[in-house]
């Protein structure tokens, strides 16, 4: 058997092979032996079938496993003479060439995708320089008024008018769609705020206007991408009555409010309150500086100073990731261009392989980092930040779960929350220099 293994670079190599006609036949025999003693053909015993037989009632699909054993003896050999460990290998080893020649023996090239070896070299040296983010105190004596008027009790207006925006109305409602009242579109003596978006929209702007005890039909349509299937995009009639309007009373902001605030904060004043809030807030700002300012320029300055081989496969496959996205995005009369034109579609490939190569660059680069720094996540971490999120939004938390395992993004959130752990490690250790 002719054999060849070559490194294109750090991150590429390409099998070359022969196989010969002979090993095919001796492994056609092999495994023709050992689906004998399983096979159970009528006319013969169990385990006692002639191979022969075997051989010619199942020619085709053995003739397969016989050339598959043979390519992953290629493969493996392959492997052990470029040292490359199973766990380096980047996606499926690539199957480039398949060509059965006149004589029986097959020529075959497998091209494989490995993992770089990604010098870091003085990486720390490259983190920009971190302010300390302040918050200022007005901003958070306005949270806390916010939180204390979000639990200030509501209370019914002193005279009669009709809705105004940001009332709170208390109304009856019924939803119908064709005519038939849907499951979960009816509620009595509901407190709608109004103007806070939390209905379908355009129901909230037909209350207002309304008076006391009035009954009025307000018609809406439910979004396109509503979580109940059956009633998404479609038009509903809801029947409102309005029973009285509503307001918040006196927000007031002492040690009582403070304790309900920070249940387990014992003996909890309101410059407790003002010292946790302040945290908190510049918690946040912190966060979205390193988000949206220093992790973005951190990975370009990583990405443009540090030089490896990148695997040739994952970059094609970024490519195509982007250039679908690019698609859907087009109008019908674009898409049938590029149908028509296969040289735009190969430009457009062109113009987004940089983009790509530097995507899977900082990929690895973050990989490299995390190792460095020690840094890893869990599944039960992925599994927990899904599901918080799911919570938040009013999802079902398994369902979410589910639909990303499904789809295949979990892998993605997992290298994400990496990223925001390790870069936010390194930025801490240099703030607190």
């Amino acid at each position: 058997m002719e054999f060849n293994a070559n490194r294109v670079d750090d991150a590429n190599a390409v099998i070359t092979s022969t196989i010969s006609k002979d090993v095919i036949e001796a492994n056609l025999d092999k495994v023709a032996k050992q689906a004998a003693k399983t096979m159970d053909i009528q006319g013969f015993r169990k385990g006692k079938v002639p191979v022969a037989v075997v051989k010619q009632r199942y020619a085709e699909k053995l003739r397969e496993d016989a050339e598959g054993e043979a390519l992953r003896n290629v493969l493996s050999l392959g492997l052990a003479e470029l040292k490359i460990a199973n766990e380096d290998i980047v996606g499926e080893p690539a199957v480039s060439k398949y060509e059965k020649q006149d004589n029986g023996d097959i020529e075959i090239e497998v091209k494989l995708a490995c993992k770089p070896n990604v010098d870091l070299g003085d990486y720390k040296a490259l983190i920009p320089a971190v302010e300390d983010k302040a918050v200022d105190s007005e901003a958070v004596d306005a949270r806390i008024q916010e939180m204390a008027s979000s639990q200030a009790p509501l209370k019914k207006i002193a005279r009669k008018r009709m809705v105004r925006d940001q009332d709170h109305a208390l109304i009856d409602f019924e939803g119908f769609v064709d005519g038939v009242a849907f499951e979960g579109g009816k509620a009595e003596k509901y407190p709608l705020h109004i103007g806070s978006g939390s209905f379908i929209p355009g129901f909230e702007e037909q209350v207002i206007g309304m008076k006391y005890d009035e009954q009025k039909d307000i018609t809406v349509t439910f979004p396109a991408e509503y979580q109940s299937k059956d009633l998404a995009g479609k038009e509903a009639v809801f029947k409102v009555t309005l029973h009285e309007i509503q307001e918040k009373g006196e927000a007031e902001i002492n040690d009582e409010f403070a304790a309900k605030m920070l249940p387990g904060e014992e003996g909890a004043t309101v410059e407790t309150l003002k010292a946790k809030i302040e945290e908190q807030m510049k918690a946040e700002a912190k966060g979205t500086y390193y988000r949206e300012e220093l992790k973005p320029a951190y990975l370009d300055s990583l990405v443009e100073t540090l030089n490896f081989a990148l695997p040739g496969s994952v970059v094609e496959q970024e490519v195509n990731f982007a250039l679908n996205n690019k698609v859907r995005a087009m109008a019908e009369d674009e898409i049938k261009a590029l149908q028509e034109d296969a040289a735009k579609i190969e430009s457009m490939r062109d113009e987004l392989k940089e983009d790509a190569e530097k995507s899977v660059k900082a990929t690895f680069i973050v990989d490299a980092l995390a190792k460095a720094e020690g840094v890893e996540v869990n599944d039960q971490e992925v599994t927990q930040v899904i599901y918080y999120e799911a919570m938040q939004m009013g999802q079902n938390p398994q369902d979410v779960l589910k639909q990303y395992q499904d789809a295949g993004y979990l892998p993605a959130i997992k290298m994400s929350m990496i990223e925001d752990k390790v870069i936010t490690k390194l930025l801490d250790e240099k703030l607190g220099q």
